[in-house]
């Protein structure tokens, strides 16, 4: 078994635990019961199962794919066996994705089969059975995760900046894939062979069926793999939370709860910058600290547990606010209408002003400082523009795999805007370097980028020898979607509450003013990092996101009686 050994011979209690009687004996009026036979195909990878399945009696076995694309030998590799007792199912299940594994029945016997929706009323209402299932289910995908097998394939190079977006939004999603290496892998070109491809193809995704995809955008890749799974777009919800990172989780983790109808839709990921962080240890309750991608996945397995849908690589490119219920329209032309929204669509770093930064993107120029970055500059020496956390939580990350870590910052040091424990971690590592006063001036390079020169004071530009460049300074706010909506301030941030001038409450049609956190529009809200005003921080992001969920209740019953009063003038 090729799955992480370590996970499983240390936690297999509860990645397989074992169901008493008197829990199946709660379980059984939720299933329906059917009897097995032995090679029966329950749940074919690849396809969305019909729900999970509590094994009664005889035997089922769930395998991952151990296929050899290289070499065209195909078969499955058993993961577990399930017996009296046992129940299969992971995240997929709650969220409505596709199989990554396949479920084949071993022993003839019999089967309660739970459905989807009956799974996820379960895990609300049953404490103890929600508990012991949500932590196999999170579990198993981690061991997937590790495991090193997949039916997806991707075949890149490092010196292309699509593979890296294609592994990051892989990986960011919890998809598990092979990762083919052109330049390190020898078997690679047999690879490009087998399927009459040329380095000019690269980045390619090869799926199990042999299906070849070549450079997909985020959005095909996710509609190929059905990671978001089939919601219904023609519904009408209750909330709609454009971003996906601590703020959007947050409302989407305490609206679904509450029982509102939720969507969120993010343009890469859950966990927005945040989820790039490699260690955050000032976040309350966590004294060891917790990666961003850890803290995302949690929060996003808890909304998904409450009800929540998630749809990735979903651009917002307007909202539609002159009749309620109000419309996100998405790149694709898809609307999705909602009694109420919350923006939640955060602000990104802003690149450099150097005239080639866009060349070297993916290629040297990073936004993130993730293990999948970590891994291309291993030993060598990396740059770091900008001055905050995460710019320190990046330089404290990299500088135990890099050479040297080179930060660079405009002001004259880190007091004002970085924690003291990041800069005093800085001060005391022998391969971190702090150049104030400084910026970039040029990059160069052929294929990827290969030097960089910055300028120190009055001083001369230095010519470095930098392949690395992480880009980490100031902070845009993703508002381009809200434009002639709702009020911004005079940086682009949206303006809430009592921070609105009455010149931009020209659409405001209820009696009262708006609440804290509400817009110009009455019913639209925004949390964290796109407000103006807010604490650049994930545990104020945290906050804001959870907090809005109470005005959201309020809002939804005041445009409620608005539209009845309306109704009744115009009889």
């Amino acid at each position: 078994m090729a799955a992480n050994t370590d996970l499983l011979e240390t936690r297999r209690a509860q990645i397989f635990p074992k169901l008493t009687p008197a829990q199946l004996a709660r379980i059984a009026p939720h299933c329906t019961r059917r009897t097995t036979q032995v090679d029966e195909i329950l749940v074919e990878e690849g396809t969305v199962p019909r729900g999970i399945y509590i094994v009664e009696s005889g035997s089922i076995e769930v395998a991952l794919p151990a296929t050899d694309i290289v070499h065209e030998s195909c078969g499955y590799e058993v993961l577990n066996v399930l017996t009296a007792g046992d129940f299969s199912g992971e995240m997929a299940s709650l969220s409505g994705a596709r199989a990554l594994v396949r479920i084949r029945v071993s022993e003839a016997g019999s089967v309660l089969e739970m459905s989807l929706d009956e799974l996820r009323r379960m895990v609300q209402d049953d404490a103890s059975l929600s508990e012991m299932m949500m932590r196999a289910f999170i579990l198993r995908r981690l061991g997937m995760l590790q495991s090193g097998r997949s039916e997806i394939s991707v075949l890149g190079s490092s010196r292309a900046g699509d593979t890296l977006r294609i592994r990051e939004f892989l990986s960011r999603n919890a998809q598990p894939y092979v990762d083919i290496d052109i330049d390190h892998d020898p078997e690679a070109r047999a690879l490009l062979e087998r399927f009459h491809l040329s380095p000019r193809d690269l980045p390619v995704v090869i799926c199990g069926a042999g299906e070849v995809f070549r450079n997909p955008a985020n959005r095909a890749l996710a509609d190929c793999l059905g990671i978001n799974g089939t919601p219904d777009d023609t519904r009408v919800h209750d909330v709609v939370i454009v971003g996906a990172g601590p703020a959007g989780l947050a409302a989407a983790v305490y609206a679904a709860s509450e029982g509102l109808d939720v969507r969120i839709v993010d343009t890469l990921a859950p966990g927005g910058q945040a989820g790039t962080s490699s260690r955050i240890e000032n976040y309350l309750g966590f004294p060891t600290g917790i990666s961003g991608a850890a803290l995302a996945g949690r929060a996003m397995s808890q909304a998904q547990k409450f009800g929540a849908q998630l749809s990735v690589a979903w651009q917002a490119v307007r909202l539609h606010c002159d009749d309620w219920p109000y419309a996100v329209e998405m790149s694709d032309g898809t609307r999705l209408r909602s009694r109420s929204i919350v923006i939640a669509s955060g602000a990104q770093y802003r690149t450099l002003d150097v005239a080639n930064v866009d060349t070297f993107s993916g290629r040297g120029i990073y936004h993130a400082a993730t293990h999948l970055e970590a891994r291309m500059c291993d030993g060598e020496h990396v740059a770091i523009v900008g001055g905050g956390n995460s710019a320190g939580q990046a330089a404290v990350f990299l500088a135990s795999s890099c050479r040297h870590v080179h930060i660079l910052v405009r002001s004259a040091g880190l007091a004002e805007s970085m924690s003291s424990y990041l800069i005093r971690r800085i001060e005391e590592a022998s391969n971190i370097t702090l150049h104030t006063n400084t910026r970039i001036t040029d990059l160069a390079g052929a294929e990827r980028l290969e030097r960089v020169s910055w300028i120190t004071g009055d001083a001369q530009a230095a010519d470095n020898e930098v392949r690395h460049v992480f880009l980490m300074t100031g902070a845009a706010p993703n508002t381009q979607w809200l434009d002639g909506c709702v009020a911004l301030d005079d940086h682009g941030f949206v303006r809430t509450g009592a921070d609105i001038p009455a010149d931009d409450l020209g659409q405001w049609r209820l009696h009262r003013p708006p609440y804290l956190l509400e817009t110009s529009i009455p019913g639209v809200f925004a949390a964290g990092d796109v407000r103006s005003g807010s604490v650049k921080r994930i545990a104020s992001a945290v906050g804001e996101g959870s907090i809005t969920v109470q005005f959201v209740h309020r809002a939804l019953r005041d445009l409620a009686e608005a539209a009845e009063d309306h109704a009744s003038a115009a009889a």
